[in-house]
């Protein structure tokens, strides 16, 4: 073949890609619009777990799911593992340098192995020297995979359930309800599950702005790697009320807050939904003491919110709470009280007239005296097409469901457990304005754990969240993680390859 009919056959193959690439990027030439972008399984996922606890008397369980999807591929697998790297002296303190140092051990073998999509896995450890986990996902298993880890502590700091979905990567977190207080001892963590270092900055803002630090700038996160950073070690100010912001100036981490108390137990802090106008915070438990929300505006003008709480019975106003003034800069905070009062309840802020992004969360207190517990809010996404909740249990799961602009009908599928029974599923309607602590349904024939799956049928959006609640040594312990889509579907754009303008 001479060299002539190569150059024509490559010229041909580059000119038929880019003919594909504009069918899919322009009109039709009959001036048809393009057809809609297809609604497909994801093809792999990426999670990222932090290191549960710095206690030697803590215990942790992963659990595993990802739900059955049709049209999801025949094969595949999944995997989580351990960093490669973990702090060698523990948490990083940025005041001793950056980037913390490496113990550079590997972990070949798996914390956990999934099956099969529709069955959930469990693995557990035990220790302070649990490492954070980076796991992988791709084919049947990829599309809305969830791993939950769940930490028992039964004494000391942070002492409860501790709760946290893992998340994937990404380059930015706002994280309103940290602390730096005496009493508190919080801590950002930060996984790097690339094969390149990620250059991190982490800033705080209080009462009365940002608070002046050069000491989370530029922090450097190893390569399969995870630092815990002290809040504490950044700044001099102790305050009860921070908003953390993580920004990535190269790579991309997972990140998640781990806030614990001396006195009121401690949970993770998941990072809060993205800065938007109007934010909901589902599922407040019907039996909380006291809830405080915290807020935040990073724009350049002040916000002015409407809060009102989803009840069973529709949206009302907390009285004294009607509205929230948050300076732009500053994080603001408010006692709700014991706001519920004895009913289902979810926040939902709305502007009371120029729309203006925030971000927040509520800090959650069950129990009186010396047997209090602490769990958190943040603002979420609507649930969208579907979302997965894992690691449940018959006893102490409350599936918390919430529809602020329209009524909904929701349908939720209890999994097969994970060491035997079989799916159940029912469907609910919630009231629009309504929140509803849902009586979720439960494998027949439960052995071991289960998940469910929360997927809206009909109507407005819908708002969820998952307790799980322990009563351990009179402390009525609790964990909450809202329920955001899963991410199991992706919108692929049609495309169809044209040759025509070959013969033009």
């Amino acid at each position: 073949m001479n060299r002539t009919t190569l150059s024509l056959i490559a010229g041909t193959t580059a000119l038929a890609a880019v003919t594909a690439f504009a069918a899919l990027d322009s009109p039709a030439a009959s001036g048809a619009a393009p057809g809609a972008a297809a609604r497909l399984p994801v093809e792999r996922t990426g999670l990222l777990c932090p290191a549960p606890s710095l206690s030697d008397i803590a215990d942790t369980s992963y659990t595993s799911f990802t739900p059955v999807t049709k049209g999801a591929a025949s094969d595949g697998k999944a995997r989580l593992q351990a960093a490669d790297e973990q702090s060698a002296d523990g948490p990083a303190d940025p005041s001793k340098g950056k980037g913390g140092k490496g113990t550079g051990k590997t972990a070949d073998q798996p914390v956990l192995t999934p099956k099969a999509p529709g069955t959930p896995v469990t693995g557990d450890t035990s220790g302070a020297e649990a490492p954070a986990l980076i796991g992988t996902a791709d084919g049947r298993f990829a599309p809305g995979w969830t791993v939950q880890e769940t930490t028992e502590v039964a004494a000391g700091t942070g002492r409860g359930l501790q709760g946290v979905n893992c998340t994937g990567a990404d380059t930015e977190f706002w994280f309103p309800g940290a602390g730096t207080a005496a009493g508190r001892t919080d801590y950002v963590h930060l996984t790097n599950p690339d094969d390149s270092a990620a250059v991190v900055d982490v800033e705080l803002y209080g009462k009365d702005g940002a608070i002046k630090s050069s000491l989370g700038e530029n922090l450097t996160v190893k390569p399969h790697a995870s630092e815990a950073i002290l809040l504490s070690t950044l700044t001099d100010q102790r305050q009860s009320d921070l908003t953390v912001h993580v920004s990535v100036r190269s790579g991309r981490v997972g990140a998640a807050v781990q806030a614990l108390d001396d006195k009121v137990g401690g949970d993770w802090l998941a990072a809060a939904a993205d800065p938007a106008g109007s934010l909901v915070l589902p599922g407040i438990p019907k039996d909380a003491t006291d809830v405080r929300l915290i807020a935040f505006t990073h724009g350049d003008d002040d916000a002015d919110l409407k809060i009102r709480l989803a009840s069973p019975d529709g949206l009302i106003t907390p009285a004294g709470n009607e509205t929230l003034h948050v300076k732009s800069g500053m994080t603001t905070a408010v006692d709700l009280g014991d706001v519920t009062r004895g009913e289902a309840g979810s926040l939902v802020l709305t502007p009371t007239d120029q729309t203006v992004p925030v971000v927040a969360a509520l800090q959650v207190v069950r129990g009186k005296g010396d047997k209090k517990e602490t769990a958190f809010i943040p603002a979420t996404a609507a649930v969208g097409a579907r979302a997965t909740s894992a690691d449940n249990s018959a006893k102490g799961t409350t599936l918390a469901l919430t529809a602020p602009d329209g009524t909904a009908t929701v349908k939720v599928t209890a999994s097969a457990g994970s060491e035997g029974g079989s799916p159940v599923t029912k469907t609910y309607t919630v009231r629009s304005g309504t929140t509803q602590d849902v009586d979720a349904p439960v494998p027949a024939g439960l052995k071991g754990t289960y998940a469910l799956t929360v997927e809206p049928v009909s109507g407005g959006p819908v708002y969820a969240s998952r307790t799980l609640a322990a009563t351990e040594g009179g402390v009525p312990a609790f964990t909450i993680q809202t329920l955001p889509n899963d991410r199991g579907m992706v919108a692929v754009p049609r495309t169809e390859e044209d040759l025509s303008i070959l013969q033009k």
